[in-house]
């Protein structure tokens, strides 16, 4: 069973999530503004929160940052915008997917199910071995595999996939790449980090596609499956 925050002032839509979601045999916790539903992060441990950006007492990105100063829940952002940047902003400031409305419950619910099942993201083995689905990383010697056969990649093009490997699972922007791949005085090369992207997906062979996905103009994310 999952437990799952909701909120959001529209109290029909938090009366249908409740609904949708307890059917699946989830267990729903709803809050109408940013206060309740921060204290009952920190009171009632949600396993993900799903959070619109609009709300009465304080500005959605804001929310996100807060959960983020003291938890890792995962978080799915709602927002009656597909703005290109608003989406962006979102994830920088922390949160895990977007989704635009209005949605589809079943899309509500595979979001859900793929940030639980990214909740808890790669970390690097005893050995300095980092694993994602048929990759792996020797963080050491800078050395990847895929199926267990040697690819061949430059150190930036290493860093890059170690970043992405780091956060899978999670769309990683643009500027956050770039700031942390190639430094603070990067963030606005799309285009630079599009070349190598490419670069990568060819190296990766045929399961290049399947591992590195791209949020058109927001950013890259990868994915065991």
């Amino acid at each position: 069973m999952v437990r799952a925050l909701v909120i959001d002032d529209d109290r029909a839509l938090l009366r249908a999530l409740r609904v949708a979601l307890a059917a699946k045999g989830h267990e729903v916790l709803a809050a109408a503004t940013a206060e309740e539903g921060l204290a009952n992060l920190a009171l009632r441990s949600p396993d993900v929160v799903v959070l619109d950006l609009g709300l009465p007492d304080l500005d959605g990105l804001e929310v996100v940052r807060r959960i983020r100063s003291f938890s890792e829940v995962p978080v799915i952002v709602l927002s009656a915008t597909a703005l290109e940047d608003r989406k962006v902003a979102a994830l920088d400031a922390g949160a895990n997917d977007y989704v635009t409305k209005p949605f589809g419950m079943a899309e509500l619910e595979a979001r859900i199910r793929t940030a639980l099942r990214h909740a808890t993201p790669p970390a690097a083995s005893d050995d300095g071995l980092l694993r994602v689905g048929p990759l792996e990383l020797d963080l050491m010697h800078y050395q990847a595999r895929v199926d267990d056969q040697p690819v061949e990649l430059t150190a930036k093009e290493f860093e890059l996939l170690a970043f992405l490997a780091r956060h899978a699972g999670k769309t990683c922007t643009h500027q956050m790449v770039l700031h942390n791949v190639w430094g603070d005085s990067y963030g606005t090369e799309a285009e630079y980090l599009r070349v190598y992207v490419y670069r990568l997906r060819k190296k990766l062979g045929k399961k290049g596609g399947q591992l590195l996905r791209t949020s058109p103009g927001i950013g890259y994310c990868l994915s065991a499956g």
